[in-house]
């Protein structure tokens, strides 16, 4: 991917082990590096033109803002092999519950698409399998606490890294699923902020393999 770090783990402290009272698997927690803010809409367009190719793959996006979800739909909607939806505050309650049903859907789906053909022969260009994603703000995640189930994503991609353990950890609460992966896209500075997320969660978070398909 044009514009990642390849030398980030030179700077980046070595990983604290993770706390006993951390909720998620330590191992499946990554982070991409890119040099520049003008790289990462790029960079995440080139790692979803890997991962997006999985048929049925259930993914979410959150994003800090509204400019920055309208972002990444205008990006992301070029991708012919997404089907792609979005959650944002002024959203229809009858479209929200919509789109929330059909991303279950497909997370039932991506389950038995999984357990009858695994590996590398999920990668398919066919229409009908196309992978979903949704992209959402962190202040239209799930209300899991009023009812409304988790999404159960396979992938979740925090396209801005959240500052705050409790925001991390509720994007992952409201988002993914047991077996899931987070990939937070970091940008130079946020290498300090990424350090200060791991020792506050208790999660160690390792540099994403350059070929993606080596942990979906």
């Amino acid at each position: 991917m044009r514009g990642t770090a390849i030398d980030l783990p030179e700077v980046l402290p070595s990983p604290s082990p993770p706390s006993s009272s951390s909720h998620f698997s330590p191992g499946r927690h990554y982070y991409v590096a890119v040099d520049r803010l003008q790289f990462k809409m790029e960079t995440l367009v080139d790692l979803l033109g890997v991962a997006g190719r999985r048929r049925s793959l259930p993914m979410v996006i959150c994003c800090s803002s509204r400019d920055e979800l309208d972002a990444v739909c205008a990006s992301v909607s070029n991708l012919s092999f997404i089907s792609l939806s979005s959650l944002y505050s002024d959203l229809a309650e009858s479209e929200r519950v919509l789109v929330l049903e059909k991303f279950r859907q497909s997370t039932a789906e991506w389950s038995q698409i999984n357990n009858a053909c695994p590996g590398d022969d999920l990668e398919c260009g066919n229409v009908a399998h196309k992978s979903w994603m949704i992209v959402v703000t962190d202040a239209c995640l799930p209300l899991v606490a009023s009812g409304e189930a988790p999404l159960l994503a396979r992938v979740l991609i925090n396209y801005e890294l959240p500052t705050k353990k409790e925001t991390y950890l509720r994007r992952m609460s409201t988002c993914l699923a047991a077996d899931g992966i987070v990939i937070n896209m970091v940008v130079g500075g946020e290498v300090v902020a990424l350090k200060g997320l791991e020792e506050s969660s208790g999660l160690v978070i390792a540099e994403m393999p350059i070929n993606i398909s080596e942990i979906l």
